[in-house]
């Protein structure tokens, strides 16, 4: 299956012409696709992936050909090169893997309805015309489009429809753009239209089993989004029009097809009335890292997929760009330090982990690239990094000449920081290629030798790791002058640490604002000056205290025993950004204690100490005014109290289920997930269960079908958890795109654990076949070794997973989990007993 040899050097498309008849009842189509380009090379191939081919034309002349699956080829001999006009008719079934052309389901009214959308990234066009299907191999293309129409459905494309004649609906010709970009849906649709300041139409639709105001807050995030990027970009949106489409089912998160965006409803729609501050914050986010696509990896976009970072890290970064401009008060960089920053942080310190630019050859391979905390969020904290060494201004510019340069074309990272450098004087090219070109990151430890303050670096792994003597050029970031803007040695000697301090007004810091991809050791000296003076430290450095801790306990830098009492000392910030990191930590510590034992008794008992008094002044219920702080630190703390046992704290959530039991979809939505488990947990019954999944299967409300599921997936009943199992493959109760949430939430459940683990093993196959096509599915992988902690789960996990180690697309997350589950086993076999007797001390 190597594509060593790209099928666009043997071929290059100009322009499609694609006629396609959908048969929704039957689940197949057919297709006639006509495409005009140049023959490189006599012998030619085409991408096709589960088409019947019927026939093959060069010019009008038919064509013998072969088919190769192994390589997803169409093979064709043209006798010789240059300009041809190919034309191929086909059939081929609509797909139920959410990849290719494939139908959506939802009820309405209790009638069972389907739209039909599409996915194409990143090599699923294939499945649905014969094409180049490789980012380089831009064209422009024409939609033809027939299918069993019904009165008052909505077709849809990248591109305005020009005219229905007999049936057909074509759309007006794309400007030049790759296969995976192409995109159309139909169905009975709903939808909010405005039009932003520059006259590009903007929309929201998605199915009439939703109300009409669930698509207001998405129409104007991306009216306001558009707008932004086109002033901050300096280069207008090159599109009549930007669909935003939510799609029932959906396997990723959101799609950028260039003017028509799908979503997963979730990350689209949402309650005006009741959806919680975090939930409006992501789905903003989405929506804007979507809109940013359009730019960055529509208008221009990678040349090969190991520059598939170009395209994710870009948008990353840019999605908190947009949503701090349009809302600023949600301080939504902070966001950013409780999501993306940790993410990166944890997965990037195992030994194995692959750097942000990887090779890629084989197409197996290419799924397994989207590797969200590498390429999306350690890519984002790279250009974080050089966002702030070059400033904005530059960025801008260098954005602008760079959207200039390669405009409806390709290009690579080297082009970029081309680009950027140009504009800021920076090599950043030289900057760079350190952090993107290696995998993992440094630990820069800054220690009092001698009297002397002297900085090393060296890469920091979590479990076992080879050292290979990289070396970084990092921005340290420093609040003492004295210190080098960048490191670019293993070690500097900064000078006499006695007169720094007493020239400083302030503990000595380095990577101040958390901008940069590494973490620092401080020695104990350093530390505790840092410690003693953290209440007059903003939000974010109080939070990177805690992540630097935890981060160098998981590596063994330190001991879990140092991090315990110190998270007391943070207890009652108002900062929520620090109690996402605080309880974090927290949360770690379960790990070290076993179920029903004395040592998790004390857990609670400390977590109980932990969110006593937030609890006391939080409360349940919003406040009228109250901080956005408050609204996010609430759940952190209720959450805390609840696994307390906290009996004031479980009265209070079966208060408030029982007030609302005729209406639980009414429970405000920051606390509804909170009300909902507890009930499911001390109060619950067979009964209560159905009427809770009952509810799950009707609602149409993603985020309170989400709060369902965590509910019920935490039941300690073993029936019932048996019963949620075997809904796991009813597609009518759980979509496949839910399925992953259901699985890690029961897997997560001490009670549940055997179960669902059991339910993987049995039905991989199964698994597979469902969801196997999807770039999501290894991290079902991920999902379980970031719960399994015991030599026996170990063993387990070995023996399951490595047979399948050398499965395309499966070899690095299986090398890599391995590794996870190793280092937290040996972990906590070192540390359990002195943790547990720290607990122990501290809540005596």
């Amino acid at each position: 299956m190597a594509e060593l040899t790209r099928f666009y050097q043997m071929f290059q498309p100009k322009h499609y012409d694609l006629f396609l008849n959908i048969d929704r009842k039957a689940k197949q189509f057919t297709g006639k696709t006509t495409i005009t380009g140049a023959a490189k090379e006599s012998q030619i191939a085409i991408h096709q992936k589960d088409l019947t081919i019927i026939s093959v034309q060069a010019n009008g002349q038919a064509l013998p050909f072969t088919t190769d699956p192994a390589a997803d080829a169409l093979r064709i001999d043209l006798q010789q090169t240059g300009n041809v006009e190919l034309t191929i008719t086909y059939k081929a079934a609509l797909t139920d893997t959410m990849m290719g052309i494939y139908p959506s389901y939802y009820e309405l009214n209790g009638v069972k309805k389907q739209i039909i959308g599409t996915q194409f990234e990143t090599n699923f066009a294939r499945q649905a015309f014969p094409c180049i299907d490789e980012p380089e191999a831009k064209a422009t293309f024409e939609l033809a489009l027939k299918f069993d129409e019904q009165p008052g459905e909505t077709v849809l494309s990248n591109m305005p429809e020009a005219r229905v004649e007999d049936g057909v609906h074509y759309f007006e010709k794309t400007v030049r753009m790759s296969t995976y970009l192409v995109a159309f849906a139909f169905g009975e649709l709903q939808s909010k239209l405005t039009t932003t300041e520059s006259g590009v139409k903007i929309g929201v639709f998605a199915t009439k089993a939703h109300q009409a105001n669930e698509l207001d807050f998405a129409l104007d995030i991306a009216k306001r989004s558009i707008e932004f990027y086109e002033e901050f970009y300096q280069t207008p949106y090159p599109l009549p029009h930007s669909w935003q489409l939510a799609l029932p089912d959906f396997s990723a998160g959101a799609m950028e097809n260039w003017g028509l965006v799908t979503y997963r409803e979730a990350y689209l729609l949402l309650d005006p009335a009741n959806t919680a501050l975090d939930m409006k914050q992501l789905v903003a986010t989405v929506i804007a890292h979507e809109l940013a696509h359009q730019w960055f990896g529509d208008l221009v976009t990678m040349k090969w997929w190991d520059d598939l970072w170009l395209n994710e890290s870009f948008a990353n970064m840019m999605e908190y760009v947009a949503i701090d401009a349009l809302e600023p008060n949600w301080r939504i960089w902070e966001s950013f330090q409780t999501s993306e920053a940790p993410a990166a942080l944890q997965r990037d310190a195992t030994d194995g982990v692959q750097s942000v630019h990887v090779q890629v050859n084989n197409p197996a391979e290419i799924d397994a690239l989207f590797d969200g905390a590498i390429v999306y969020a350690k890519g984002a904290r790279m250009l974080v990094m050089v966002r702030a060494l070059i400033g904005d201004d530059a960025l801008r510019t260098g954005l602008k000449n760079y959207f200039a340069a390669h405009q409806f074309g390709n290009a690579t990272g080297a082009d970029l920081w081309a680009a950027l450098g140009a504009a800021a004087g920076i090599d950043v090219g030289a900057i760079m290629n350190s952090w993107l070109e290696q995998p993992g990151y440094p630990v820069v430890t800054a220690a009092v030798e001698e009297g002397q303050l002297v900085l090393t670096q060296q890469q920091f792994f979590i479990g076992a790791g080879e050292e290979q003597g990289r070396n970084w050029q990092i921005p340290l970031n420093s609040n003492y002058a004295a210190v080098p803007a960048i490191l670019t040695t293993k070690k500097v000697v900064v000078g006499d640490y006695a007169k720094l301090r007493a020239a400083a007004a302030e503990p000595f810091r380095l990577n101040i604002g958390n901008n940069s991809h590494f973490i620092v050791k401080y020695d104990t000296t350093l530390l505790q000056d840092i410690l003693d003076q953290s209440a007059s430290l903003g939000a974010v450095s109080q939070l990177q205290i805690l992540q630097d801790l935890r981060l160098l306990a998981e590596g063994r830098l330190l001991s879990y025993v140092a991090i315990v009492p110190v998270l007391t000392q943070f207890a009652n910030s108002h900062f929520a950004i620090v109690n996402a990191a605080l309880y974090q930590v927290a949360g770690n510590l379960k790990k070290f204690v076993t179920p029903d034992s004395i040592a998790e008794q004390n857990l609670r008992t400390f977590y109980d100490k932990l969110s006593a008094a937030q609890v006391t002044r939080l409360g349940w219920n919003a406040k009228e005014n109250e901080t956005n702080d408050d609204q996010l630190t609430r759940p952190y703390v209720l959450r805390a109290a609840l696994y307390a046992r906290n009996q004031a704290a479980i009265e209070a959530a079966h208060v408030l289920f029982t007030k609302n039991k005729h209406q639980l979809v009414a429970l405000p939505a920051a606390i509804r997930v909170f009300v909902l488990a507890n009930e499911v947990k001390h109060f619950g019954s067979a009964a209560l269960c159905e009427q809770l999944l009952q509810q799950y299967r009707q609602s149409t409300d993603a985020s309170f079908k989400s709060d369902l599921c965590a509910a019920l997936s935490s039941t300690p009943d073993a029936n019932l958890i048996a019963q949620l199992i075997a809904r796991f493959e009813d597609a009518d109760t759980i979509k496949p795109q839910d399925l992953r949430a259901w699985f890690r939430n029961v897997l997560a459940n001490d009670d549940g654990q055997q179960a669902a683990w059991d339910w993987i093993r049995a039905e991989w196959q199964w698994l597979e076949k469902t969801v196997g096509g999807d770039m999501e599915f290894t991290t079902y992988i991920t999902v379980i070794a970031s719960i399994f902690h015991t030599p026996a789960r170990l063993a387990e996990f070995k023996a399951f997973f490595e047979p399948k180690i050398k499965t395309p697309g499966l070899t690095r997350e299986i090398q890599m989990d391995i590794k996870v589950i190793e280092g937290r086993v040996n972990l906590i076999e070192e540390e359990k007993t002195a943790v547990n007797d720290t607990i122990a001390q501290l809540v005596k």
